[in-house]
Formats: C-alpha cells, sequence, structure tokens
C-alpha cells in the first residue's frame, strides 16, 4: 500500500494544474528535468570534484570521456561525466570561467562566497532586506549575519538602486565584497557603475542574480560576468526553468581544488570550489547535478531566448494592465519578470489579505514589504507577483489582461474586509472568479503534469 506522502502529491498536482502561479521566484520543470532529478543518480555518494580538465568540448565528448578525478568514493565515472558536462553548459550560458554546480541552493552558494574570501567580521555590502534584498544578504535572523559585518545600501523613491549611497558606503567602509541582488527589484541594475566603485575600493564584485538568471541566459538582461564582476550566484530553478539548487560562476584562473591557493581575485574559482566542499557542504546531489546540466542545455537552445523574451514582455503587460486598473506599482512598472503592487496605497488593505483571498481562486502570489513598510513583516503593504510560471505555460499578452482583471475583481470584493479571517464569508463571491481561473489554467498545461 502506498504511503499517504503520495496522496498529498497527487493533491498538489491537482492544486498546480488548476491554477495559476503568479510567484516570481517559481516554475515549471520538463518532463526531462523532471526524469532527471528523480534518476537513480541519488544513490551515488561523490564527495570531490571531477577533473577540470579542458571543458571546451562538446557535449558528446565530454559525455565520453574518462579523465582523473578528486573524489572521496569509487565508481565514479558517470557522475564525473555528468558534472563535467553541467560545469561546461554552465559556463558556456554565462560567459564564465568556471562555474560550481554542487551548492544545494542558493543560500549555500551565497555563504560559499563569502566563506571564500572573507574572514569572521569583514565588511559586505549588499542591499538592505526592507528594499528588496535577500535573506541571505546580511538580514540578522541569518547565521551569515552573525560571521560578517553586512552593510546595507537602499533604493530611491522611484525604487532604483541608491548608487550615490552604495558609493558613498563603499568609499568609507572599505567592504571586501560589494554584492548586487535582492529577491524583490524590478530595475535593471547598472553593473558599470558599481564594477567601477568596486575596483576603486579593491572589493571582490558579487551578483546574486536567482532571479534573473535565465533571463541573463535568454539574452535580455546584462551578464553582470560582462562588467567586470569576478562572481556570480544563483539559483538554478526561477527564471532558469532548472531543479532546486544553487550555482556559482567566477572568472579567474582554475586549478586543482586539492592544492589551497594564495587568497587573490586570479584564484577565486579555485577558492570557492574549496569553500563549497569541504568548507561549508559534504556530498553533492548528483541527481540534482544531471537535473541541472538538462535544463543547462535546454537553456543554450535557441528557443529558451524566445521564452526570456515573452517573460519580460508578459511582465509589462500585466504590469500596464495593473495600473490602469488602480493599482499602485512600486516604481511604476518593471523592466524584468517581477512587480510589486502597493495593495495598501491601491485599495485600502495589507498584503496578506490580498495573497490570502486570491489564494481561494486560484491564483498564487505572495504577501510582500515594500520600501519604508511600517507595518509587521507578517502584514506587509504590498504583494510580489511575476510570469515566468504561467509563460511557461504558453500565456502571452490576452492571459495577461484576464489575470489583471480578476485581480481587480478581487481587490474590489476585498475592500471591505476586516480581516483574513473574514474571507470566508466572500467565498461565494469568489465562485465564477475561480471557475474561470481554472478554466483557463486547464487550457495550458503544465509541461511535466500529465
Amino acid at each position: 500500500m502506498k504511503d499517504f506522502v503520495f496522496d498529498l502529491i497527487e493533491q498538489e498536482k491537482v492544486r498546480q494544474k488548476e491554477g495559476l502561479e503568479l510567484i516570481p521566484s517559481e516554475n515549471y520543470v520538463s518532463p526531462e528535468v523532471l526524469e532527471a532529478m528523480g534518476s537513480i543518480l541519488t544513490n551515488k555518494y561523490s564527495e570531490g570534484y571531477p577533473s577540470f580538465a579542458d571543458l571546451d568540448k562538446s557535449d558528446k565528448e565530454i559525455a565520453e570521456e574518462i579523465l582523473p578525478n578528486s573524489r572521496y568514493y569509487g565508481g565514479q565515472v558517470n557522475v564525473d561525466r555528468i558534472e563535467r558536462l553541467a560545469i561546461s553548459r554552465a559556463m558556456k550560458l554565462f560567459h564564465a570561467d568556471h562555474a560550481n554546480v554542487q551548492p544545494h541552493s542558493g543560500a549555500n552558494a551565497n555563504e560559499a562566497v563569502y566563506y571564500a574570501w572573507c574572514e569572521p567580521g569583514d565588511k559586505i555590502l549588499a542591499m538592505n532586506l526592507a528594499h528588496g534584498g535577500h535573506l541571505t544578504h546580511g538580514a540578522p535572523v541569518t547565521r551569515s549575519a552573525h560571521i560578517w559585518n553586512f552593510i546595507p545600501y537602499g533604493v530611491t523613491e522611484d525604487g532604483d538602486i541608491d548608487y550615490d549611497e552604495l558609493e558613498r558606503l563603499a568609499l568609507s567602509e572599505k567592504p571586501k565584497i560589494i554584492l548586487v541582488g535582492y529577491s524583490a527589484f524590478m530595475k535593471i541594475p547598472d553593473f558599470e557603475r558599481v564594477a567601477k566603485v568596486g575596483k576603486e575600493v579593491g572589493a571582490l564584485l558579487m551578483a546574486d542574480m536567482a532571479h534573473v538568471a535565465g533571463l541573463i541566459a535568454g539574452g535580455v538582461h546584462p551578464n553582470p560576468l560582462d562588467f567586470g564582476f569576478n562572481v556570480m550566484t544563483t539559483t538554478t530553478h526561477k527564471t532558469l526553468r532548472g531543479p532546486r539548487g544553487g550555482l556559482i560562476l567566477s572568472k579567474g584562473k582554475v586549478s586543482s581544488p586539492l592544492r589551497k591557493p594564495e587568497k587573490t581575485l586570479e584564484n577565486i574559482p579555485t577558492l570557492i570550489d574549496r569553500s563549497v566542499f569541504p568548507g561549508t557542504q559534504g556530498g553533492p546531489l548528483e541527481h540534482v547535478i544531471a537535473a541541472k546540466a538538462v535544463a543547462f542545455g535546454e537553456a543554450l537552445k535557441p528557443e529558451f531566448k524566445d521564452y526570456a523574451a515573452k517573460i519580460v514582455e508578459n511582465a509589462k503587460t500585466l504590469a500596464d494592465e495593473l495600473k490602469t486598473r488602480g493599482f499602485v506599482l512600486q516604481g511604476g512598472g518593471t523592466e524584468n519578470h517581477l512587480i510589486l503592487v502597493n495593495v495598501e496605497k491601491s485599495y485600502g488593505f495589507n498584503g496578506k489579505i490580498f495573497e490570502k483571498a486570491l489564494d481561494m481562486v486560484g491564483l498564487t502570489l505572495n504577501a510582500n514589504a515594500l520600501p519604508g513598510d511600517k507595518a509587521a513583516a507578517f502584514r506587509p503593504s504590498g504583494v510580489r507577483l511575476g510570469t515566468p510560471a504561467i509563460t511557461t505555460r504558453g500565456m502571452g499578452k490576452a492571459e495577461m489582461k484576464k489575470i489583471a482583471g480578476w485581480m481587480e475583481e478581487m481587490a474590489k470584493i476585498c475592500k471591505d474586509v476586516p480581516s483574513e479571517d473574514a474571507l470566508s464569508e466572500k467565498a461565494d463571491e469568489f465562485e465564477k472568479i475561480h471557475a474561470e481561473v481554472k478554466k483557463m489554467a486547464l487550457d495550458f498545461p503544465v509541461p511535466s503534469i500529465k
């Protein structure tokens, strides 16, 4: 008899099929990525690294090549070739000198870079979480904030990075790392300007592009590594449409991770390898690395560029439609895949009520604090939404307009709702919208769900 867990998986399958995923950090993997992630590679332990010999070869050559490795276990012939394939594809995709595909998550990837370059107490300049940064960029509740000294910079009234503040803090604080990265930011950073500041103060330049890596891969967003940044970290899901996991890309000289190199910018690839293993992780998840390799291969295909462009086109259409329907948007719109809506200013209630209400009709997004938000973290004034997942399902401008219309209808219904608990009283009014959302969702199937 199957474990009850599988019943719950089936229920989640139905939820994903019948609803629309608007959370900008979520996406749907292809059937091939899903197959690789659920493969027997989960049985293999592979501490260490495959050989980093010439990776500028075809996929077929890499897949057939057997090379010596730096592993702590035997039986590595196949996982070595798979991991080298993932490394090679990631390097090609992001114009990097090296890629470490082993981080279990974006958080692990970030901490590995900090650990590779900084000593405890060293200063790291990063975006304030309250202004759109990420937990792993120095939020006091995280472990990294207790090890390194994070100096936060913010955003301007129009939602862009406050570059004047960033430069002033860099010059006065002399940080070891200047980090550009975010979880709720809808502008395209000026990487060239930040790189100039970083070089002036001698800082390592780091970009956490977890949200926009797929847009970079698709050529619709600038690549920080092309502007003098030393390191780029990312997750492999979100816009990149791969499995949940992390990735570190870097510029510099690649050498054996068995030798401890001098701490120089040129040696950052090897310093990072040593920081990932054995510094911060044990055995890599080779089934996830295989799925990463498949996802990178998909992102190297010409059609992925069309997909990335469509994500941005859909986001701009959705943002414009929301504005015409009375929603106030942070920064006035979007330049990427992500939209921040000030629900409080738009319709007079908090973002958590809107999140819960939309969940009841099959529209999934998340409540999100906005810069200067005085509300509690769990009752913020805004919501965050985006277009990667609905674009994967094949939706376009017409569907963006429908989604904006449903959001307006829901906002009008929720205007007089005093709390989340009172939403159940509006259930009958939600039914018509729920049925319409479900119909459209079923018209655009999820690629990896039968």
